[in-house]
């Protein structure tokens, strides 16, 4: 930003500026503007493009700087080329461990946080603008569908700033998975959200009255561009998996590494030519691609394809904020409204309020590891914008209103980045929480949750988390995923042949790679730890032991893995972790470890 800055005061300031302006032609018989004019002078034909609408009163103080026009990126840019990279490795190297066992507060945050936000800054900007017609200092037409639109864009907050700031300190690694998540998330449902408002148009003259029908037509189609985007983006790491499941790439890893990136890379082309959003499509392509491609992938094209989107994003997010200081002096639109700027602050301020501790209250009635208020309130302090809202801001710079919007917007990257982001370091300190955390370590345990253990690996540190959260959304997801989906796209897993019906034996066997069957340690990927097996957990109670399937019994302490799995002597390594109970111990063998899907008594 910095550096921006310079090159911008330098180019402003420092390069001469052409006096005067072209003939203003008029063609009143025309009732709309056209985005690309062709115009016969003298027999010759010259090509003219759209630039935006100029207001009547500064039509002779039209800046006719060529240098600051060549400095002036088409918006298009931003969007179609620096964002997805960014977006696809937020998704690529998600820590899926941490992300999913808070997957119930995280989606909360995102969807219901990101509405919210939406549209308490929407009306609360609303009542900025009618206070600035008032006192007179709103020189255009600036409607309620603009202060919507407002509201969605600086509601997005920025998942690399987060992820910087907290992967940097080792912050509570559960304050990181909300926070990185729901940052992630949020720009997702800020983009779709955005477009839904541009697309509301109700019937009639008023083309900014509320209309009921163009209502629920814009949450139709905010619903139809995720869920498509969704879609559209599953897909593809599904394509991209088996692919490289069922062919030779692995022996080409420059290929494949390749053929991944252009595969990565056409899921938000395919997305865009659909009607989609491709951003949107990118982010869970790189969820997808990380859950099941990475399995099949050579040891080269992991190291390759994770160093490759790394370098990637981290040059599309300096590009983006280096851009940000360099605009702040070569954007010739700029309009600075002093009421409207300190109104959008009050506004994001009291939106983060509403989105999070209201949100974080309800979560906590059904969650047994509470949010705690200094996470609610580093959540809060935590909501910088950054990339995604500058690049939705300078998307549409055209009107008086939007031209408004994206300098409010730069203002608030600005202060959110330099300010909020600087003063990070202090606030973990003053609110109490954990730093110089492994991100791959989970927090110690508490007397209300269960701890589970896994058995080998040199991260031998278990997921702790809670009954509810184990009874049902791990258990459903994880049994299906580990019995069907892992050994049909990648090569670990138990063999299809165990899993599906006698009657699949055919199927089974064509899907089933053979590495599975030689595979003793299924897990190829680090990042997954939530892999069911149809091994018990025992508690032990003195001389009796509780299963986690609700069995009980009066022998020892022990945990069994069928299915064919490798076990280990206690005399090698059991690992037995006090749950502040009394003698209640945990007791693992074997690998990964959660409770299982169904009885096994």
């Amino acid at each position: 930003m910095i550096y921006g800055l310079i090159v911008g005061v330098i180019l402003r300031y420092g390069t001469p500026a052409t006096s005067g302006h072209d003939k203003s032609l008029s063609c009143t018989q025309e009732d709309r503007a056209f985005s690309t004019l062709l115009v016969n002078v003298s027999g010759k034909f010259f090509e003219y493009t759209l630039k935006g609408e100029i207001s009547p009163g500064k039509i002779n103080s039209v800046e006719q700087n060529d240098m600051l026009r060549k400095v002036t990126f088409d918006p298009e840019v931003f969007f179609n080329i620096l964002l997805p990279p960014i977006i696809f490795h937020a998704g690529y190297s998600l820590k899926k461990r941490h992300f999913f066992r808070n997957l119930g507060s995280i989606l909360a945050y995102a969807f219901l946080g990101t509405a919210v936000s939406c549209f308490i800054i929407g009306n609360l900007m609303y009542g900025v603008v009618k206070l600035m017609k008032i006192v007179g200092q709103l020189s255009d037409k600036f409607y309620y569908t603009d202060c919507l639109f407002f509201g969605a864009i600086i509601s997005a907050t920025d998942p690399v700033t987060v992820l910087a700031i907290f992967n940097e300190l080792h912050a509570d690694v559960d304050l990181y998975a909300l926070l990185f998540g729901e940052s992630v998330l949020n720009d997702a449902v800020a983009i779709v959200l955005s477009s839904s408002i541009v697309a509301y148009q109700p019937a009639g003259l008023n083309t900014h009255a509320f209309d009921a029908a163009a209502f629920f037509k814009s949450v139709g189609i905010f619903l139809g561009i995720f869920s498509g985007s969704f879609t559209m983006g599953a897909v593809t790491g599904v394509v991209t998996a088996l692919v490289t499941k069922f062919t030779k790439l692995h022996c080409f890893p420059l290929l494949e590494t390749a053929l991944f990136f252009l595969m990565s890379w056409s899921t938000f082309l395919l997305a865009e030519a659909c009607g989609f959003t491709g951003v949107v499509a990118v982010l869970f392509c790189g969820i997808t691609q990380a859950h099941y491609t990475y399995n099949n992938l050579s040891v080269e094209s992991r190291s390759r394809t994770k160093q490759l989107f790394e370098v990637l994003h981290f040059l599309a997010e300096n590009f983006i904020f280096s851009y940000m200081g360099l605009a702040l002096f070569t954007f010739q639109k700029h309009v600075f409204s002093p009421v409207f700027i300190i109104g959008a602050f009050v506004a994001i301020f009291l939106g983060r309020a509403a989105h999070i501790y209201p949100l974080s209250f309800f979560l906590n009635l059904g969650r047994r590891h509470k949010i705690g208020w200094n996470f609610q309130h580093m959540m809060m302090f935590s909501g910088l914008r950054g990339a995604m809202a500058f690049a939705l801001a300078i998307r549409d710079t055209a009107s008086y209103a939007r031209q408004m919007m994206f300098t409010t917007t730069l203002l608030i990257v600005f202060f959110t980045v330099w300010i909020i982001g600087g003063g990070t370091t202090p606030m973990l300190s003053w609110l109490d929480i954990r730093v110089g955390v492994d991100p791959d370590q989970d927090p110690p345990p508490n007397n209300d949750s269960f701890q589970v253990l896994q058995g080998d690996g040199p991260e031998a540190a278990g997921g702790n988390r809670t009954k509810q959260e184990s009874a049902w959304l791990f258990r459903l997801w994880y049994s299906f995923d580990h019995n069907y989906l892992k050994p049909i796209l990648t090569h670990s897993g138990p063999p299809l042949t165990t899993t599906l019906p006698a009657w699949c034996g055919l199927l089974a066997r064509c899907l089933t790679s053979p590495q599975v069957y030689d595979n003793q340690e299924p897990l190829r990927e680090e990042d997954s730890d939530f892999i069911l097996t149809e091994g018990d957990l025992t508690l032990t109670y003195g001389d009796s032991t509780v299963t986690a399937n609700g069995s009980s019994g009066s022998h020892p302490a022990s945990t069994s893995l069928e299915g064919g799995r490798r076990t280990k002597s206690s005399s090698e390594e059991v690992l037995e972790r006090d749950l502040g109970m009394g003698d209640q111990k945990v007791s693992s063998r074997g690998t990964r470890l959660v409770f299982p899907l169904e009885d096994n008594a």
